[in-house]
């Protein structure tokens, strides 16, 4: 479990290091700023919904990975006894 976590963390920090870049200022900035339905997301504000929709999916796939990995563990235990 906390190989596929830390594989997992891996992933996400390169993508989110990847789209985004720093300016002279030190401010952050998009790399690919060009995308229409992202700025009319957010325009629209309802790019909070698809952030909190996508953290929710997230959410449930690490429990559920989770507490299958709680299964297997204790079904191998209970094998060896």
């Amino acid at each position: 479990m906390h190989k596929l976590f830390s594989i997992l963390m891996n992933i996400i920090t390169r993508i989110s290091f990847n789209t985004l870049a720093q300016s002279g200022n030190g401010e952050e900035v998009p790399v690919n700023s060009d995308v229409a339905m992202a700025d009319a997301l957010r325009a629209d504000g309802k790019i909070y919904v698809v952030v909190a929709v996508l953290l929710i999916i997230l959410v449930g796939l690490f429990a559920y990975l989770f507490r299958v990995e709680r299964k297997i563990k204790k079904l191998e235990s209970e094998e060896l006894k």
